[in-house]
């Protein structure tokens, strides 16, 4: 598909920026959803912010491009989930976290 985009009118430029615009996001979005899918709220993960030491946490909600991990010192961090690697559990990434177990009644 062909557009010439100088025969189009300024008003018709315009529009047509903002119609791909808008498909891009689209697929932006839908890229983070799919990537999402591969994770679980309650899933125990790592990630790594640029210029600091690989942080380790719970995912605790997604957002429309992110997730939510709370991490084991209790901070909240907004990830991409291209970002995030999955970890089986604590004892594998030799972190300190606080994890108390509920029995069921």
């Amino acid at each position: 598909m062909n557009i010439d985009i100088d025969k189009l009118t300024e008003e018709e430029l315009i529009d047509l920026n903002n119609r791909i615009v808008a498909r891009l996001r689209f697929l932006n979005q839908m890229r983070a959803h799919s990537q999402m899918l591969d994770f679980r709220i309650g899933d125990r993960v790592t990630f790594q912010p640029e210029g600091r030491p690989a942080l380790f946490g719970i995912i605790t909600r997604y957002n429309k491009k992110t997730v939510t991990v709370i991490t084991d010192s209790g901070q909240h961090w907004n990830v991409g989930p291209g970002l995030l690697r999955k970890v089986a559990s604590p004892e594998n990434e030799g972190g300190n976290a606080k994890v108390v177990h509920l029995r069921k009644e």
